[in-house]
């Protein structure tokens, strides 16, 4: 990177957005190439097909957010995204029953993916410095193992490529990067690549939920117990920017799911509890089932290599991508833009800075990635291709902490506020072994065991249940 001017961010979607933000500040030009045209407003598109299920940006990655775009987020809940305490506003029935809803400690933004990409797409290249090539393919990366000069590129329409000149390529491709086959070509060493796989699939439909339920119904998860042994089934109700609620159901391998509207809602009383079902029973649906099997947690290491391009950095899904339904992804983007702003902040434009800066990249994506790689492998079926031993070591030991902690978190106002900001990125994972952390397992009150959903009279009617329809339901 001498005297560096132009950027070139590869993918046009969340990742890529706020990476080509953070070149903004630092280059005198950045260019976006991307595969599809990006809609002008909050539509989904072909080539991002995980935006029609649930998404939550964690306050971690929110406050990052608004740090680079100063006022995002306001302008997001001003525009009805809703802002969910955790746990205040959220009832969950957890794998060890149901979480207390203590008092806020972390929140999460939940609106849809579409409308999220719309707002922050506008706000960056509002700027005027980034020019968005859109309907363009990346073919390769120009350069050789040492640096990386540039990508080579092909327009979708008229067929002809060109090679756009750049001090610094990223590549924000998401999980259909093609990087290994690209370095292969420059004769870099092949990526390591860790996969744990538990075959999770996804199946989404938007209803209209009852009059006021939007604003003063909390949102509701109902997850899978991994200790029965079984395929898990997951299912979500969240608030959406319009008033709607987006219902997305889930499976690990083995479970199947449902692909037809008619299958939805019995598909819905297979869960541990029928909450999810009673609250879209009463509701109205505005779109048909959207299915998606994209989930495996898929990660590379380009910090291991001896040799690494000048010139190229990778995030995103690109670098690691993460089972969608612990929420990672758009906050693990913003930790990564974080970092690289950091670096080019630090280093300018010494030699060496893109190695430092992918190292301080691929730092931020260990701890959602061993979150979520652990938690997995506890599904059966699940299928794994990893080194890391922390995965492949201690399975028995691991898990039966994991479940102590889980035990203690929804009963432990306390231990629950330490769990909630590793959860939501706030605090390394590292904090649930310390000494101040598990002093407190031992000495924080624990409250007694939710038998029902923490729900108040107030919130069923909302939705038009009473205490006792969802009670006996749960029995039923």
């Amino acid at each position: 990177m001498t005297e560096p001017k132009h950027g070139v961010v590869l993918g046009g979607g969340w990742a890529g957005m706020l990476a080509a933000h953070v070149l903004a500040r630092h280059l005198e030009r950045v260019t976006v190439v991307e595969r599809d045209v990006l809609p002008d407003g909050p539509r989904h598109r072909k080539g991002s097909p995980q935006g029609r299920h649930v998404h939550v940006l964690w306050s971690s990655g929110a406050r990052i957010v608004d740090t680079l775009l100063p006022g995002m987020i306001d302008q997001l809940l001003d525009a009805g995204a809703r802002r969910i305490g955790f746990h205040q506003d959220l009832v969950t029935l957890t794998s060890h029953g149901w979480q207390h809803r203590f008092p806020p400690r972390q929140y999460a933004l939940m609106c849809t993916r579409p409308f999220l990409d719309w707002k922050v797409r506008d706000r960056v290249l509002a700027t005027g410095r980034i020019t968005l090539r859109q309907r363009a393919e990346i073919l390769d990366l120009a350069g050789d193992a040492k640096r990386v000069t540039g990508v080579r590129v092909r327009d979708m329409d008229s067929g002809a490529a060109e090679t756009l000149a750049a001090d610094l390529v990223i590549d924000a491709s998401g999980r259909g990067s093609r990087l290994r086959h690209w370095l292969s070509a420059l004769d870099v060493p092949p990526l390591e690549e860790d996969i744990v796989d538990a075959g999770i699939a996804y199946a989404t439909r938007v209803y209209q939920g009852p009059p006021g339920a939007a604003a003063g119904f909390p949102a509701v998860n109902v997850a899978a117990d991994h200790r029965l042994r079984e395929p898990g089934r997951f299912g979500v109700v969240y608030p959406q920017e319009d008033g709607t609620w987006m219902v997305t159901l889930s499976c690990t391998r083995g479970a199947g799911l449902p692909t037809h509207d008619d299958e939805f809602l019995p598909y819905a009383r297979t869960l541990r509890h029928p909450l999810v079902a009673d609250l879209i029973a009463l509701a109205k649906p505005l779109t048909s089932v959207a299915v998606s099997r994209v989930g495996a947690n898929r990660r590379l290491y380009p910090e291991r290599l001896d040799i690494w391009p000048e010139g190229l950095l990778v995030l995103g899904d690109a670098l690691a991508a993460f089972n969608p339904i612990y929420g990672h992804g758009m906050s693990s983007a913003a930790r990564a833009a974080a970092a690289l702003d950091t670096e080019l902040q630090r280093s300018g434009t010494a030699e060496g800075t893109t190695r430092r800066a992918q190292q301080a990249i691929s730092a931020t994506v260990d701890d959602p990635w061993i979150m979520a790689a652990s938690k997995d492998v506890e599904y059966v079926n699940c299928r794994m291709n990893t080194t890391d031993p922390r995965l492949t070591g201690g399975a028995v030991a691991r898990q039966r902490f994991s479940d102590l902690i889980a035990d203690r978190s929804i009963r432990s106002s306390a231990v629950c506020d330490v769990v909630t900001d590793v959860i939501s990125l706030t605090a390394p994972q590292s904090e649930l072994a310390s000494s101040g952390f598990l002093s407190l397992m031992h000495k924080d009150r624990v409250l007694p065991e939710l038998t029902e959903p923490p729900l108040t009279a107030d919130e069923l009617a909302l939705v038009n249940l009473s205490p006792r329809s969802a009670v006996s339901a749960g029995g039923s």
